[in-house]
């Protein structure tokens, strides 16, 4: 087993992505960091942090008992169902080794409810197969011991590279229909604010659930647009899609576990960092 130069041995599974990879360089600096890739990438390939890691073929215990990580992020996309198998396992090898889960988990946990906001202790209810999917990861990690997991809610999450701002892109270039929703309250958060935000996570060895959406809520139609004039490409065309004639809320917003104000967020920054 790999000896640890630094107090923590960070595992961030799923760290090809955007989001996974934006952690695994925000940590890389700080902390001994290793990330998992699934798809063949020879520049990962020869990076001897990163391990190809499939998650409906290969057992996460062998990675887990070659690097024993003290911290586990999750990030991994994929299988839902194969997802809950890989971490019912992070979880026996948790009980066992003490290792923390740090777990990527989403607004859509809510999505059944529309007439409030979202806060931490509300009880989780979701109309949707990816809510249900993350509600039942939550679960699991629920049953370990409280200091054990940290669960982080997100909105929809931004970033120059992000790929909700590729596909804005290239639907911009080829002049197709934009959806937006203009009864929809949502809020938002960028990657860069997210990253920074889970280090604090591991500093200051915080645990439970978190919500990390900007502390702001404004309608995705109206976030949408600021962002396409951002972008710099005009002459949009927009699909208004209306799924209820009043305002419905998706939205996650922190009133128990509250970050410091600098790791606090709002709509108009995750704006601005898209322009830098």
């Amino acid at each position: 087993m790999l000896k640890p130069k630094n107090k923590h041995i960070v595992l961030v599974l799923g760290a090809s992505g955007f989001i996974g990879h934006a952690i695994y360089t925000e940590l890389c600096a700080y902390f001994q960091t290793y990330g998992t890739y699934c798809n063949n990438n020879p520049i990962l390939k020869k990076n001897q942090h990163f391990f190809k890691y499939n998650i409906e073929n290969d057992d996460i215990f062998e990675l887990l008992q070659t690097l024993s990580p003290t911290i586990v992020i999750s990030a991994l996309r994929g299988n839902f169902a194969a997802q809950i198998i890989a971490h019912k396992h992070l979880c026996e090898y948790s009980e066992q080794y003490k290792t923390k889960l740090i777990f990527l988990s989403s607004a859509n946990v809510f999505d059944a409810y529309s007439k409030y906001p979202s806060y931490e202790n509300d009880t989780t209810l979701s109309n949707s197969i990816y809510g249900h999917f993350k509600i039942k990861i939550e679960n699991i990690l629920l049953n370990l011991p409280k200091k054990q997991t940290a669960i982080l809610r997100l909105p929809m999450v931004f970033g120059n590279q992000s790929p909700r701002i590729e596909i804005l892109k290239t639907q911009l270039e080829e002049k197709k229909p934009i959806e937006v929703f203009p009864n929809l309250i949502i809020n938002v958060t960028s990657c860069y604010k997210l990253t920074q935000q889970i280090h604090y996570i591991i500093n200051r060895n915080k645990h439970g659930v978190f919500h990390l959406g900007s502390k702001d809520l404004v309608h995705h139609a109206d976030f949408i647009k600021d962002v396409i004039k951002v972008v710099g490409i005009y002459n949009p065309i927009f699909k208004f899609v209306y799924t209820t004639n009043n305002d419905r809320y998706l939205a996650v917003l922190p009133k128990y576990n509250m970050l410091p104000k600098h790791l606090q967020t709002h709509s108009d920054q995750v704006i601005n960092e898209l322009a830098l």
